[in-house]
């Protein structure tokens, strides 16, 4: 047999993750435009003018997508994120690029002086960073990663010199954010959940006094309509919060904000599950991680968990309690495959009802209850739908059995990825693009779930419901 057959012959056995399905080729070439676009040579901007800088949760996801292009790509995307980690084990949720000028974007490097205002809890002196966090999807990421290419992952050492960095970002959140000591992580600013203006944050935040409006100038709305965008207040209180956090050392426990959040707290218990499976990769054992989840999990559903609205809830732990905004934060907990079978039966008929409307009057998951009285269809978390938590709700209706409904979200994404130019967040009702476009982690989670396939089969080789299932039997299963 001659060399070309012999190649020919091994491609069954091998499939690797970036080889392009046959099918969609056009959506997987503008996906992976997208991604070469905003590719600095080592990590991806989420948007060329919006958000010129590394971002934390948006360079997780992106990475899951880059994958399927190139797993080295999406190797060194994390390393380069976990590189700026500071000594306390926080992961920053900006890493800034030395060669963007600083009138670029607003909060810049010499507004959160991490190098000097974060000394004491270990920020980095080489690169700039900011010193709040994002949500920790990282090791979820890292664990898909390994999976595109096992090989390479092993002969570069990646799970190895990941593992110790995710573990202090991990036993960070546990140990510095357990603000309520009820076990679950806390947020002290409303960017760390993501979802900047949430209308969750609407009380919380109206106990801080804004910055004045002179003391900042927003570079936001020079790339971005202002009827998309957050308000003037909502940006003032924004600033303040992160002023004051910055002015104290960056220490946690003794600001105006603190709330416990479902997504930021369900994507942590995800994140460890994909650590414990990181441990075993690397031989050591992982039943202590897949306890710690176990417990997580109990504890977001004690604390968080609202039968009578049959979604999660946020907690104020500043006097508020819990607030009572329905967001898709409180959905996104259905990622988990350990939840109780009465409660992801519950938020499956949540995200399927009049409030989220999903297969009905909606294709993708708003960002925020359809019914309430904030609602707003363009304006960034008050309403439109995003990419990612689409692609989450996707991930959880399938590992609770709900493939039909998976399936219609999972091509809803690909037609409205490829219709808006991968626009950062569509309008939920007409689909219409809003916000930037060209954004990364929408066309990264487009293209990975181009090549997993309707079905949530794998056309990549990543194991990914392979995983699922092992999840679900490794945490016990639905424990109803």
């Amino acid at each position: 047999m001659d060399r070309t057959a012999q190649l020919t012959a091994r491609l069954p056995e091998r499939e690797f993750a970036y080889d392009p399905p046959a099918s969609a080729s056009s959506l997987h070439a503008g996906a992976a435009r997208v991604l070469a676009e905003n590719w600095t040579g080592t990590s991806t901007v989420p948007s060329r003018s919006l958000y010129p800088h590394q971002w934390s949760w948006d360079s997780a996801f992106v990475a899951i997508g880059l994958r399927h292009l190139s797993p080295l790509r999406a190797q060194t995307e994390l390393e380069t994120l976990l590189a700026a980690q500071w000594g306390d084990g926080r992961v920053p949720h900006i890493v800034f690029n030395p060669s963007v000028p600083l009138d670029a974007y607003f909060p810049s490097p010499d507004f959160w002086r991490s190098s000097t205002a974060g000394r004491a809890a270990g920020a980095p002196r080489t690169v700039q960073t900011s010193g709040i966090v994002q949500p920790p999807v990282h090791a979820l990421a890292a664990w898909l990663v390994h999976r595109a290419d096992p090989g390479l992952s092993r002969a570069r050492g990646f799970l190895a010199r990941v593992y110790p960095r995710l573990a202090a970002w991990h036993r960070y959140l546990l140990h510095r954010r357990d603000l309520g000591g009820g076990g679950l992580v806390c947020v002290v600013h409303p960017w760390e959940q993501g979802m900047d203006n949430s209308p969750c944050w609407d009380a919380p935040l109206s106990r801080i006094t804004p910055a004045p409006a002179r003391s900042f100038r927003r570079a936001d709305l020079d790339h971005g309509a202002a009827e998309d965008r957050p308000t003037d207040l909502d940006y003032g209180r924004y600033v303040r919060l992160a002023a004051d956090y910055r002015d104290g050392g960056y220490a946690d426990g003794g600001g105006e904000f603190a709330v416990e959040d479902p997504a930021f707290n369900a994507l942590l218990i995800a994140s460890e599950q994909a650590l414990a499976r990181i441990a075993g990769e690397l031989g050591a054992g992982g039943t202590a991680r897949y306890a710690r989840a176990e417990r997580l999990t109990a504890a977001l559903v004690e604390r968080l968990w609202d039968p009578a609205s049959g979604l999660f809830r946020s907690l104020d732990l500043r006097g508020g309690g819990q607030v009572p905004e329905r967001s898709v934060s409180g959905l996104v907990p259905l990622v988990l495959p350990g939840l109780p079978r009465e409660v992801s039966g519950a938020l499956v008929g949540t995200l399927c009802g009049p409030h989220f409307g999903l297969g009905t009057s909606t294709e993708l998951v708003p960002s925020y209850d359809l019914l309430g009285e904030a609602f707003d269809p363009h304006r960034y978390w008050r309403g439109p739908a995003w990419f990612n938590t689409s692609w989450l709700l996707e991930r959880g209706l399938r590992a609770h059995g709900h493939p039909g409904r998976a399936d219609a979200l999972r091509a809803a994404v690909l037609r409205l990825a490829q219709a808006g130019d991968f626009a950062e967040y569509v309008d939920p009702h007409t689909g219409e693009a809003c916000g930037a476009t060209g954004f990364a982690w929408t066309a990264a989670l487009a293209l990975d779930l181009l090549h997993r396939g309707p079905g949530g089969g794998s056309g990549s080789g990543d194991g990914m419901r392979d995983e699922e299932r092992a999840g679900m039997r490794d945490e016990g299963g639905d424990r109803g």
